[in-house]
């Protein structure tokens, strides 16, 4: 009997396995996928999130796999730009990109030394049931045999499209219709630094990640999304060479490594998070357009509060079901407001109000860093409105 299964082994998986282990909970976890592997990904990881890794003691790992420190950051958008330092949250003053196949296994690992147990290769055919509660999994083993894995607690932690979220029929609490679309490169010899570049209808995103390598990431608005998968590599260099001329140019002298990859499916909702015996945390539960890079972060602080919530409970079936309503309730209060902020990014329109909006903060080094910290999420945007910046909304 494990006290909790959980499918998908990313970073919301594989950071709750990791917590719940920690707390002596007998855990099982599992994935599809055979690790290491990539997926795509935005890659960065916001200095909360950096702040979680640091104290899991994960962080030395990431770092000794030679992700860069991203610790500038620029936003260019019409004649305004925008540059400074990453703001600092508990001690983390830099941010950082790492490939998936590195991040995702240095979580894996952490949860493994912390006691879990881990399957990959292996995917979840159907739940156990007891009446209308959730009491595990059948997963097919990496040799081929059906297995029963009874648990107190099943999570699906298994990405927007989650089989587990389809299985107990969790109901879709918020939606939102899908805003933009993206397409992703790698290069290698380019020296871009970390930062963004917009106008309307195009968003471009440069995320230096290992061995020197650049992830160039550009976004256009979903209604194009037909058109642009037509000739995807000729829109996503047209989007470069009309937003970002300065990296358009890098690129005659580098090399792309890999394929260009990319997606119209970048959906905006909140599932119902919990229910009798089963929760849902990452993308499973809550996704959002991703260009705000958001995402692993938000997996981060997700694993955190359904760990937090449960706490020494998830064995006790008055506790849980406690447990699992108080970690609901606090997932949407923590991520409304940004998801909201999300929503009004994707719509790729460049107002002249925000556009004066973010000539004011350029023009303050202090209003600027504050800016940045709010894309971090390390703040509200009430608390960087001044009395001038509030004429601009």
């Amino acid at each position: 009997m494990y006290d909790a299964v959980v499918v998908g082994a990313r970073c919301a998986g594989a950071a709750t396995a990791l917590l719940l282990a920690r707390r002596g909970y007998r855990v099982l976890l599992l994935d599809r996928a055979r690790f290491p592997s990539d997926t795509m990904s935005t890659l960065y990881i916001h200095q909360p999130g950096v702040a979680r890794l640091a104290r899991w003691g994960v962080l030395d790992a990431i770092t000794a796999s030679g992700a860069p420190r991203l610790d500038t950051v620029t936003y260019a958008v019409g004649d305004v730009r925008l540059s400074s330092r990453a703001p600092a949250f508990e001690g983390v003053d830099s941010a950082y990109g790492p490939r998936r196949h590195v991040l995702d296994q240095a979580l894996v690992d952490a949860a493994v030394a912390a006691g879990a147990e881990f399957s990959d290769s292996s995917s979840v055919r159907g739940l156990l049931t007891d009446g209308d509660a959730v009491t595990g999994v059948r997963f097919r083993a990496p040799s081929g045999a059906e297995v029963a894995a009874p648990a107190h607690l099943v999570v699906g932690a298994d990405g927007m499209r989650s089989a587990v979220a389809d299985l107990v029929a969790a109901p879709t609490e918020v939606e939102d219709p899908r805003l933009s679309c993206v397409y992703y490169s790698l290069w290698t010899g380019i020296d871009t630094g970390f930062g963004f570049h917009e106008r309307t209808g195009r968003w471009i995103a440069t995320i230096p990640t290992h061995e020197g390598a650049t992830v160039l990431a550009t976004y256009f608005p979903q209604d194009r999304f037909d058109e642009v998968r037509l000739d995807p590599r000729a829109a996503h260099l047209d989007a470069l060479a009309t937003t970002a001329g300065e990296v358009f140019e890098q690129l005659a002298g580098g090399e792309q490594v890999g394929r260009l990859v990319g997606t119209g499916d970048q959906r905006n909702f909140f599932r119902r998070a919990a229910g009798r015996g089963w929760a849902l945390v990452g993308d499973a539960g809550h996704h959002r357009d991703t260009i705000t890079a958001q995402g692993i972060s938000n997996a981060f602080l997700q694993a955190e509060l359904l760990t937090e919530a449960l706490g020494d409970g998830l064995r006790d079936p008055g506790a849980r079901a406690a447990g699992l309503r108080a970690w609901a309730a606090r997932r949407d209060e923590e991520l409304v407001e940004s998801y909201h902020g999300t929503l009004q990014l994707a719509r790729l329109e460049v107002t002249g109000a925000r556009l004066e909006m973010l000539r004011a903060i350029a023009a303050d080094p202090d209003l600027t860093t504050g800016y940045f910290a709010v894309v971090a999420g390390l703040m509200p945007m009430e608390d960087l409105l001044t009395e001038e910046l509030l004429d601009f909304i």
